[in-house]
């Protein structure tokens, strides 16, 4: 919700709300501004993993354990396009970073194994009175998987950071061969 409320001041536009919940998540680290952007019954879903949680409690437990102290210290990450709607914001991301410590909720079990990631985000977010309800994160495992080592794209059709690269210049990057 956006524009002014009922007493006259104006509210944040959901853009706005999700551009701080980001930067709590990646730039401050802050569990607590994080959670301050969210409603008392957020959820969380990270699609390729199934990884996140539902209702405040599990939500910020992910937060803590699992996301936000996690992400390693050169992490990256670039707005492709955004798109706004009524109570929604879609953004398209590019996260980079190196794989130099063991992130859970990306890579169950997968000890770091120093590589560069660069990996297209699309990130699908609901709003319900000015907050951030609710995320559907959607990124290729395959690629992730291909960049960190765990998957040959000889022998899969997969790819890796020529994803990210493709995304960034469409006509730049060449189209993949068939046939």
């Amino acid at each position: 919700m956006s524009g002014p409320d009922p007493r006259g001041a104006s509210l944040p536009h959901d853009g706005e709300v999700l551009d701080v919940h980001l930067a709590a998540e990646f730039e401050a680290r802050d569990i607590e501004a994080t959670m301050a952007t969210m409603p008392e019954d957020p959820y969380l879903n990270h699609v390729p993993m199934m990884t996140g949680g539902i209702g405040r409690d599990a939500v910020r437990a992910f937060y803590e354990r699992f996301f936000i102290p996690v992400w390693p210290e050169d992490i990256d990450v670039a707005s492709v396009s955004r798109t706004e709607g009524q109570d929604r914001v879609v953004d398209e991301l590019i996260l980079s970073f190196t794989h130099d410590q063991r992130m859970d909720f990306l890579l169950p079990g997968v000890e770091p194994t120093g590589r560069s990631v660069s990996l297209p985000f699309v990130v699908v977010v609901g709003f319900e009175d000015g907050k951030v309800a609710y995320q559907h994160i959607y990124w290729d495992q395959a690629s992730l998987l291909v960049q960190v080592g765990l998957l040959d794209p000889a022998l899969m059709p997969a790819t890796g950071a020529e994803q990210a690269a493709k995304v960034r210049d469409p006509r730049g990057v060449p189209c993949r061969e068939l046939g």
